[in-house]
Formats: structure tokens, sequence, C-alpha cells
């Protein structure tokens, strides 16, 4: 649920807002980010673990959260231009020239979210649909609760379910040549 507003929020003001708070920025619109539980990060955490191993000595850089993705900034976009910016659980950012030391410009190559009660319907809805327009060409949606893996891979602009991994398999990053994910070593947290 978004943050009252008065008006339309952009980088710049998420940029001027101090405290322990973390926001995303949809649209404008200022959302509260809350404190994701143990399970949430050990299994994050596992799943960072053998993705950044994966990527040691490639161009590839796995990066955890909190990491701010302005996803539709340009290099003409001034902070007080970009009105989105999400913090993924994990991204995966190839071209090294999006990274700056405030986060991403533009889209991660590879977007995963970790379930969590308070925000299933910004994962699998909002979140999935702004990655989708903004053009992430591999987005996972992990679900801790029925210890499942959604895949989601960008196929002329859209997003297209192309596979549904259980807790007893390997999951296959498809934008990184190579990368399985041991999902038993995943779900055991």
């Amino acid at each position: 649920m978004p943050l009252p507003k008065e008006e339309r929020y952009t980088y710049a003001d998420l940029l001027r807002w101090s405290g322990p708070e973390r926001y995303e920025l949809i649209d404008g619109a200022a959302y509260l980010l809350a404190s994701p539980s143990l399970p949430h990060q050990l299994i994050l955490g596992a799943l960072y673990r053998q993705i950044s191993n994966h990527l040691e000595g490639k161009p590839c850089t796995a990066i955890l959260s909190p990491f701010d993705v302005r996803l539709f900034e340009t290099g003409e976009s001034s902070d007080a231009d970009v009105d989105t910016v999400v913090v993924p659980d994990l991204s995966v950012v190839c071209d090294r020239t999006r990274l700056d030391s405030r986060g991403c410009k533009g889209a991660p190559d590879f977007v995963l979210e970790v379930l969590s009660p308070s925000t299933q319907r910004q994962d699998r809805l909002v979140k999935l649909n702004l990655y989708q327009r903004a053009g992430v060409r591999e987005y996972w949606i992990v679900d801790p609760a029925s210890q499942t893996v959604q895949v989601f891979l960008l196929e002329n602009g859209l997003f297209r379910i192309t596979e549904v991994y259980t807790a007893q398999e390997q999951a296959r990053v498809n934008v990184l040549d190579g990368c399985l994910v041991d999902l038993k070593q995943v779900f055991e947290q």
C-alpha cells in the first residue's frame, strides 16, 4: 500500500529522506518496505551464494538488497525525473556501465524476489509488470510457502512463464550460461 502523498515523489525526494525506513517508488508513489523475516533472508542468502559463486571471474555481478534499481533511468535523466525505484531481493547486472555508487541505472539482466506475506501482490503483479516493461530478461518469483520457483523469461517484450521448479530440483538461470541452482540447498533453510 502506498504512503499518502501530496505530490508525485521522485528519486531526488527519496535521497533526501532520512531514517532507517526503506522505500520503493512506483510511478511516483512511495511504498514502505518491511524488514524481511529470517526464513526470507536464509533463502535469499542461499540463492545469492550459488549465483554469486557461479559468476566468479565473469563479467556479470550479483547484488543483494538493499540496492536501488532505477528501472527507467536513461543517461539524460536527472534524479528529479526518476519516479520508479525498486529494491529487488537479488539483481544480476552484466553491463557494468549501468552500475554507479547508488545502484543500477536501467533494467538488470536478472531479478529475483522472495515472497513474503506482505509483498506477494506487489511481487506477482506490480513488479512483474514493471520488470517486463523495463526489459528485465529473466524474473524469478521464489515462494517459501510452496517451496517453488517460478521462472519468467522476456520474449518479444512480454514475460512468459517457462518453468516452475520444486524444492527437489535444480533451477537453470537462463540468462547465465551454465548456471544451475540446487533448490534443495535453498529450501532446507
